[in-house]
């Protein structure tokens, strides 16, 4: 066939390329070899990556499902503390009674009176009523009401007993009247809170030890 060097050179191309291809092929697949070795190294690293990858995809959906339990979380937070404001868990006597003080006064009626009525214990809140005596103008006592109805704390009206003035100048009460003044009387305002609700309910279910 004489020398290698003075074949044409396209079969001495072919050659080349064939002879590079056995090398390569020789790297692969013979036992020790560096690109075998660096071979084995990248299969084991696949077989690792693809556990992680699956431990991400579960940390994202946990990430997700953490924001949305934050986000409810905070939602609860503010209806918690919106119920806190209607019902607090102490009584804030002195500032239900400035509230009702306010409401009056903004409605043109006074407050000659205010007896507070033993507190009533439930199971899961406490009833703190108040017995008022109050006069003024007709619409001012109709919206005194309402605005009672407003407030940020739960309040309950009951017992009302509100009566007409007699004539004019005149009351059925020792107080002086206002000018305007149309409407006497006393009603109950019951508001609630919850602080030692749960310890007095069951204390009021105890029996009571009879005589022998």
């Amino acid at each position: 066939m004489g020398n290698f060097r003075d074949w044409p050179w396209p079969l001495q191309a072919i050659v080349y390329v064939a002879l590079a291809f056995v090398i390569v092929a020789a790297g692969f697949y013979v036992p020790g070899s560096p690109v075998q070795s660096v071979r084995n190294d990248l299969q084991s690293a696949q077989a690792q990556l693809k556990p992680l990858e699956q431990e991400v995809a579960k940390l994202r959906l946990y990430k997700q499902r953490r924001a949305e339990l934050q986000s409810d979380m905070d939602a609860l937070q503010k209806q918690l503390a919106t119920l806190q404001t209607i019902v607090p868990e102490d009584k804030q006597t002195d500032q239900f009674i400035l509230m009702v003080q306010r409401a009056a006064m903004s409605s043109g009626v006074l407050i000659r009176k205010i007896t507070a009525k033993p507190v009533a214990a439930q199971q899961y809140y406490s009833q703190m009523p108040f017995e008022i005596q109050a006069d003024g103008p007709y619409y001012g006592v109709l919206d005194f009401f309402s605005q009672l109805g407003r407030l940020s704390r739960i309040i309950n009206v009951g017992d009302l007993k509100l009566s007409g003035m007699k004539g004019k100048g005149q009351s059925p009460t020792q107080f002086r009247m206002t000018p305007g003044t149309s409407v006497t009387g006393t009603f109950t305002i019951t508001t609630f809170f919850t602080q030692g609700a749960q310890e007095q309910a069951p204390a009021k279910k105890r029996p009571v030890a009879g005589r022998r």
